[in-house]
């Protein structure tokens, strides 16, 4: 298992993943982010309803991603899915921390040191039911839920914001 991780941290960091620190590309607008997220509110669990294609993520089923205070008021991410090929649950733990304060919209995430890539939270439901993650390079897209599932009618809506910003909406692979 600790084989497979390291393996599959190597193949993000060299393959461009979001491990690496991404710029924006000029020839794309700034990424608007949130104007305000609570990360008490924030914490808990979420469910993966969709995502641009990645490497790390390759073969993952039924993805979620875990997310804790720490006391050092960082927060503690841990990310599991179901390998698609044997069945066995794979996880990876890392951590992130705000860098715009002002929002806390926009924050960094590390799975190993010292690379880390930008997390930044585009959109996000008035109940915190619902929450889109994306970088500025717009190679890396999420959509996140509380539930399982997602309507479609939001879900597309969702899908047409992110579209106005500049994501890849025609690569992104809904969940099983």
């Amino acid at each position: 298992m600790l084989q497979r991780m390291i393996t599959a941290l190597a193949i993000a960091v060299f393959s461009g993943a979001p491990l690496a620190t991404s710029a924006e590309a000029s020839d794309l607008p700034p990424l608007r982010t949130v104007e305000q997220v609570d990360l008490s509110r924030y914490l808990g669990r979420w469910y993966e309803i969709a995502r641009l294609p990645n490497s790390f993520q390759k073969n993952c089923l039924k993805s979620q991603a875990d997310y804790s205070l720490r006391d050092d008021d960082d927060i503690t991410v841990l990310n599991s899915c179901t390998d698609k090929q044997d069945g066995s649950l794979r996880q990876s733990k890392g951590r992130a921390w705000v860098v715009d304060t002002t929002t806390n919209a926009r924050l960094k995430v590390s799975f190993f040191w010292p690379f880390r890539g930008d997390y930044w939270i585009i959109e996000l439901g008035n109940q915190y039911e619902y929450a889109v993650v994306g970088t500025p390079n717009r190679k890396y897209f999420w959509v996140l839920s509380r539930a399982q599932t997602m309507n479609n009618s939001l879900y597309e809506g969702i899908m047409t914001r992110a579209r106005q910003q500049g994501f890849d909406t025609g690569a992104v692979v809904r969940a099983d």
